[in-house]
């Protein structure tokens, strides 16, 4: 089985890299799960039913999030009418929607997404290492294969995440730096594992927004508002090939897609 992950969409530029190459890219590499974090899809924060919607038809088949899926507020509905959509689960208990999910490939094969926030230089949230384990406990014997999609800002805690899963996920491929990272591999315990996805969107940029404005919050330390980048998209995601009766990963590749 062959999932492809593609790492945070942001603005308008990403969501028009993503109609233009997803397509090929899941006939190229027979595709059979498309996940797509979205935490950033609409204007750089957040992601709005509309652009739900324009994912979906670009060919998304479950949306992962991040901090930012709070951000605009006509999404929290969705979040707990649309099983698709995913936010992260260690969230207090009580908000809207679930951190994971059970889908179906067209062959009809059993795979769950997962989704959780790391708490190194970002939110005191529950603990995502527990929260893994709970969801696990809760899936046992429904799903072989399982992804997850750690959305954190430490690569330490990407990466021990990564290891106290080996074993018992298929893979675990971090989002949320922006940056794609080159140690993608295959754990001891047959977990394929990736520092970070990339983003998808502008790359004459930083981390997506204007340069200039982001220079001068560095320059002068002002709170001075960003915006959303529009040069030089690129596609950045993972293909991750998934052994169907063991659940071990076999194969995980870094893609990135120029127009």
């Amino acid at each position: 089985m062959k999932l492809l992950f593609v790492g945070d969409v942001v603005g308008k530029a990403g969501r028009q890299i993503l109609k233009q190459k997803l397509p090929s890219l899941i006939d190229r590499h027979m595709v059979d799960l498309v996940v797509v974090n979205a935490e950033n899809a609409a204007a750089g924060y957040g992601l709005t039913l509309s652009v739900m919607d324009e994912l979906y038809q670009a060919g998304a088949q479950v949306l992962t999030s991040g901090n930012h899926i709070w951000d605009k507020k006509e999404i929290l509905d969705a979040l707990d009418r649309d099983e698709r959509l995913l936010r992260p689960h260690n969230y207090p208990k009580g908000l809207p929607g679930c951190g994971y999910g059970l889908y179906e490939t067209a062959a009809g094969l059993p795979v769950a997404v997962v989704n959780l926030e790391g708490r190194v230089f970002m939110k005191n949230l529950d603990c995502p290492f527990k929260a893994a384990d709970q969801i696990l406990e809760e899936i046992s014997g429904r799903a072989k294969m399982i992804f997850v999609d750690f959305h954190a800002e430490a690569t330490s805690e990407k990466q021990a995440l990564g290891h106290y899963l080996d074993g018992r996920v298929s893979a675990v491929i971090g989002t949320h730096t922006h940056v794609q990272t080159a140690d993608e591999k295959i754990l001891a315990g047959g977990t394929g594992y990736l520092t970070d996805a990339g983003m998808t969107g502008a790359q004459d940029a930083v981390i997506g927004n204007q340069k200039e404005p982001a220079l001068q919050r560095f320059l002068t330390q002002l709170p001075v508002r960003l915006e959303v980048a529009k040069k030089d998209p690129l596609l950045c995601a993972a293909l991750v090939t998934i052994d169907e009766e063991t659940g071990r990963c076999t194969a995980i590749e870094r893609v990135q897609e120029r127009p």
